[in-house]
C-alpha cells in the first residue's frame, strides 16, 4: 500500500473515525465522579498538589470564605515582581538577579552578582561544532522544537547527564540556562537562511553584556540595539521567569522530575508544554488577532467598529471562530494581571522610541473595550482584564524580533524558573507524581478473531 493513495486514505479515515467513536466520553460524568478536569474546580481554582517557596501567584482576595476580585499580585521568593523591577531600573541585569534569586532565595550584593555574571559567561558557550553540526545541519521552522532538539543532543556532549545530584544538576541548569539564546537564535538564523534564502549571520556572545544585549546582538546582522531595546527586553524575561508551580510547563517540570529522570529530559518536556498555543504560543495568536482586526478596522480610533469586530470574535464570527478574544482573561487574575500591567508601562515608553503611539492606543482600546464586553457576556461574575501575552508580542515586534521568536523568548526567561522547580522536587525528595483516572469504560470477554 502506497502512502497517499486512495485505500491508504480509506484506512486512516477509518481508523480515525474509530479514534472519534473510543476517545469520546460523557461529559456529564465529569460531574457525576466529581472529576476536577484540568485539575480545576469547578470554579476554575486550581487543585492544591504540592508546595512551592519558589514564587506566589495572587489573583484575588478572600472574604468571609468568598473569591473577591483584585489587582494581581506576583511573587518571586516572597519578593512583589513590581518592586524588583522598579529596583532593576538602570540596570541592565535584572534578568540575572532574577535567576540568582530563583535558583538561590535571595537577592545578590554586588559582588555576589557580579560573580554570578562572570559564572554565567562561562556557561555561554555551546560545544564545539554544536552550531554547524546540531543546529545549522538540520534547520527547522519552528524555534521550539529546535530548542527541544538541542536539549536532547546535549545530553550525549555531557560527561555525567544522569546524574541527580543537586550539585550536578546546578551546573546543568546554569549551563542551559545561559544557552538557551544561543540556541534559539541560531536557530532562527538557520532558519533564514535554508527557508528564507537569507545571508547566514552567526554573531558570538559578548562578555559583558546581558542576557537580553547578547540576543539582540545575536538576531541582528548590524549586532546594533538601543539602551531602552534592551531594558525592555530586560524586563520581558524578568516577567515571564516564573509564574508559581501549577502552571502548565512548571508543573511538567515537577512531574518529570519526580521520576528521577535527567535534567535534558525533563527541560525537553517543559519545552514540548510551553510550545502550546494555549500556554507559551498565546502571544502569537494575540499577535495574528490583531493583524486581522487591521485589515478589518482601518480607522484605529473609531471605537464603534472596534467593538463590532470584537463583538464578532465572542459569536465566533471572526479571525479562528474559536470565540475567544486573545490575551483577555486569566486562570487565577481578575482585576488585572501585575506581568500585564509592568508590561503595557514599557510597551508605552518604546511606543514612543519607535513612533507607534497610534498602535499603542489601539492596543489599549482593544484592551478597555474587550474588558467590558466579555463582563457583559459573563453578567459580571468574573472580573476580566489583559493577560501578559496581550501586549508581549506587541514589544517584540517593536523590538524588531521575528514572530518565530515570541514563544523561545518565554522560553528563554521561563527555563531560570524551571530549573528551580526542578532543584526544589530533587532536594525535598518526594513521591513521583502519579494522579488517578475514573475508569468509565466496561469491562468485555475476549473474542476470537473469527467471532469479532
Amino acid at each position: 500500500m502506497e502512502r497517499g493513495s486512495e485505500e491508504y486514505n480509506r484506512i486512516i479515515d477509518q481508523l480515525v473515525d474509530y479514534c472519534n467513536a473510543s476517545g469520546s466520553i460523557d461529559q456529564n460524568l465529569y460531574v457525576t465522579y466529581d472529576v476536577k478536569r484540568g485539575l480545576r474546580d469547578s470554579n476554575g481554582k486550581g487543585v492544591l498538589t504540592g508546595l512551592t517557596e519558589i514564587s506566589d501567584v495572587i489573583g484575588y482576595d478572600v472574604i468571609d470564605g468568598e473569591r473577591v476580585p483584585a489587582d494581581g499580585s506576583l511573587f518571586f521568593q516572597g519578593y512583589n515582581v513590581e518592586s524588583l523591577v522598579k529596583g532593576f531600573h538602570g540596570s541592565k541585569f535584572g534578568f540575572e538577579e532574577t535567576i540568582y534569586l530563583l535558583m538561590f532565595g535571595s537577592l545578590p550584593n554586588r559582588e555576589q552578582l557580579a560573580g554570578f555574571i562572570e559564572l554565567m559567561e562561562t556557561f555561554r558557550e555551546l560545544p564545539s561544532k554544536f552550531t554547524r553540526d546540531v543546529i545549522l545541519k538540520a534547520p527547522s521552522k519552528n524555534m521550539m522544537n529546535v530548542l527541544q532538539r538541542c536539549v536532547l543532543t546535549l545530553y550525549s556532549y555531557d560527561d555525567n547527564p544522569d546524574d541527580i545530584s543537586i550539585k550536578n544538576v546546578l551546573r546543568q541548569s546554569l549551563e542551559l540556562i545561559a544557552q538557551f539564546p544561543l540556541i534559539a537564535a541560531y536557530g532562527y538564523q538557520g532558519y533564514r537562511h535554508y527557508y528564507l534564502d537569507k545571508s547566514l549571520v552567526i554573531h558570538n556572545p559578548k562578555k559583558g553584556l546581558s542576557t537580553a544585549e547578547n540576543f539582540l546582538r545575536l538576531i541582528r546582522a548590524d549586532k546594533k540595539y538601543t539602551e531602552l531595546e534592551a531594558q525592555v527586553l530586560d524586563i520581558c524575561l524578568v516577567i515571564h521567569a516564573e509564574h508559581g508551580g501549577g502552571n502548565n510547563s512548571t508543573f511538567t517540570t515537577h512531574v518529570i522530575s519526580s521520576t528521577g529522570t535527567d535534567t535534558y529530559s525533563t527541560v525537553a518536556g517543559s519545552l514540548g508544554s510551553l510550545k502550546g498555543p494555549k500556554h507559551g504560543g498565546a502571544n502569537l495568536k494575540v499577535q495574528q488577532m490583531f493583524d486581522d482586526l487591521k485589515e478589518h478596522v482601518k480607522d484605529w480610533e473609531d471605537e464603534a467598529a472596534i467593538t463590532e469586530y470584537l463583538t464578532s470574535l465572542l459569536d465566533k464570527k471572526g479571525f479562528d471562530h474559536s470565540g475567544l478574544i486573545y490575551g483577555m482573561g486569566h486562570a487565577v487574575y481578575t482585576k488585572s494581571d501585575p506581568r500585564a500591567r509592568i508590561l503595557k508601562g514599557y510597551a508605552e515608553k518604546l511606543s514612543v522610541e519607535k513612533h507607534k503611539e497610534k498602535e499603542f492606543a489601539l492596543y489599549a482600546t482593544v484592551e478597555r473595550i474587550a474588558a467590558r464586553l466579555l463582563g457583559e457576556r459573563r453578567n459580571g461574575n468574573k472580573a476580566i482584564s489583559a493577560n501578559v501575552d496581550f501586549y508581549s508580542g506587541f514589544v517584540y515586534t517593536m523590538l524588531d524580533i521575528p514572530i518565530e521568536l515570541f514563544t523561545p523568548i518565554f522560553a528563554i526567561a521561563r527555563i531560570s524558573g524551571w530549573c528551580a522547580h526542578r532543584i526544589e522536587e530533587l532536594v525535598n525528595a518526594g513521591k513521583i507524581i502519579r494522579p488517578a483516572y475514573k475508569y468509565v469504560g466496561s469491562h468485555r470477554e475476549y473474542l476470537d478473531m473469527d467471532e469479532r
